[in-house]
């Protein structure tokens, strides 16, 4: 385990928690301006291109759960560290890419990293104050909508006046950086849980996530009536319950589902996987919506860098209001920051009935989004960190994340299907139908709305703080 640190340093622990959660979210979005590109820089298909971005995917949801457990049993910062490794050397391997086998590799290893966001979001709770807590749990949260709202029209840029090799190097450069700013300025800490590696669990969560991540994101290229789609998830359901059946018996549980089945967890990952459901459907329809042709009626004609840097106002939105969030959740509590956020979010997509025509409509629309998932995101750590034991901070909130992973990864199969069915014909090529893109923001305001119906139903304690109310020397009692 770690060798106790000579004292946190605040400052220096938040700031590094969120360039991590910048650099995170710049390594999901840096390949959306090549994915046009890639077939004919890697010679492959589309189909087998978009497995660039799938694996990057499946990688982070088997790994975030196994690295969250690890950063209990044998301190944070450590597993902090061990995820800068992949994801560093994944970029390396994709700048050097000249096909698809080691761009696939290389976006995998990235993957692999991910899990370095819930590990820090965990490691606030053990080095700061517990007044300083939920307000650096939004910023950090937030720092993630900054990176992916800056990273698109960056990248877009890099892409289209230099080499696109330069977007790796450069994200290498940043991996290394936040590995040094970790190994500096994060205070080591002893471990707060005990046990053994519960390999059978991990490869048990791994198998049962790749069935149903794989069926969900591949369905449009495969069929959604064909045996691979069909076949994977019900897989993936009988795999997921021998898993439970495991993880209930043994004695040292990667997934303490006992603690995950108390009503505020177990509420608070519901509402996760609708808020990364809605989340992402916006985001889906709005660059659609950017870049179609003028010619149609309805799309605004932009460049991939004008589009991107329409949207880059969403993610500065999301920083704006993260210290409102950490506010309103210190005095009211998270479950009102997270209601909050929730019928926001359902206000941004309701007002895109009336603002869908054009630029500053749609810039209204995401910003208005963009501050409900801030309030969102900073609420949803609180209330899991809540409700669960100092010792299991870390996988809780690894396994939080990967709920709102498959709330985007549904999401995007649920828009996807919607505009490939509501279409047009325009020059030749199919194309999705405005009212395709106003059903997909209808289907997302519903999920907002039943976001806050979850929400709702969350138990409400009374005299508890709202950045941890558990005490840091006993677990969290049971409902």
């Amino acid at each position: 385990m770690d060798e106790p640190g000579s004292g946190p340093r605040p400052d220096g622990v938040v700031t590094v928690m969120a360039v991590a959660g910048i650099v995170a979210s710049l390594t999901q979005t840096l390949v959306i301006p090549l994915i046009g590109e890639l077939p004919k820089i890697l010679d492959t298909t589309a189909s087998d291109a978009s497995w660039v971005v799938t694996v990057t995917l499946l990688a982070g949801a088997v790994t975030t759960p196994v690295m969250g457990r690890l950063g209990d049993m044998y301190g944070k910062r450590r597993m902090m560290l061990a995820c800068a490794v992949p994801l560093i050397l994944g970029c390396v391997v994709c700048a050097v890419a000249g096909s698809l086998t080691p761009m696939i590799i290389g976006r995998g290893l990235q993957g692999m990293g991910m899990g370095m966001i819930p590990l820090g979001i965990s490691a606030l709770r053990d080095a700061l104050p517990p007044e300083r807590v939920g307000p650096s749990i939004a910023l950090m949260s937030s720092s993630m909508g900054i990176g992916g709202a800056l990273g698109l029209p960056v990248a877009a840029a890099v892409a289209e006046y230099a080499s696109w090799r330069v977007l790796f190097w450069a994200t290498a450069v940043l991996g290394l950086l936040v590995a040094v700013l970790i190994r500096v300025l994060v205070p080591a800490a002893s471990a707060t849980a005990g046990g053994r590696v519960d390999v059978v669990g991990a490869i048990g969560l791994g198998v049962g996530l790749v069935c149903l991540l794989l069926g969900v994101s591949k369905g449009a290229d495969w069929g959604w009536a064909s045996g691979a789609t069909l076949g994977l998830p019900a897989a993936a359901a009988l795999v997921l319950l021998v898993w439970g059946r495991w993880e209930l018996r043994t004695g040292d549980p990667l997934v303490d589902l006992r603690v995950t089945a108390r009503p505020q967890v177990l509420l608070t990952n519901l509402a996760s996987i609708v808020v990364g459901f809605a989340m992402y459907a916006q985001a889906l329809i709005v660059m659609q919506i950017l870049q179609l042709p003028s010619a149609t009626g309805y799309g605004l004609g932009q460049s991939m860098l004008a589009a991107g840097l329409w949207m880059a106002p969403s993610g500065l939105m999301m920083m704006l209001v993260s210290p409102v969030g950490a506010r309103l959740s210190a005095a009211r509590g998270p479950k009102v920051t997270l209601l909050a956020g929730s019928l926001v979010m359902a206000l941004g997509y309701g007002s895109s009935v009336l603002l869908l025509g054009s630029a500053w409509g749609l810039l209204v629309v995401t910003c208005v989004c963009s501050i409900g998932v801030g309030f969102a995101y900073g609420a949803m750590p609180a209330l899991i960190m809540g409700a669960v034991p100092r010792s299991e901070t870390a996988a809780a909130n690894s396994f939080n994340t990967l709920m709102r992973s498959i709330g985007t990864t549904v999401s995007a199969a649920v828009v996807g299907v919607i505009l490939s069915q509501m279409t047009i014909s325009f020059g030749g090529h199919s194309l999705p139908s405005e009212a395709g893109f106003r059903t997909g923001m209808l289907v997302g305001c519903g999920a907002a709305l039943l976001a806050a119906a979850i929400t709702a139903a969350l138990p409400t304690r009374r005299n508890e703080p709202a950045a941890v109310p558990v005490a840091a020397s006993a677990p969290a009692a049971e409902p």
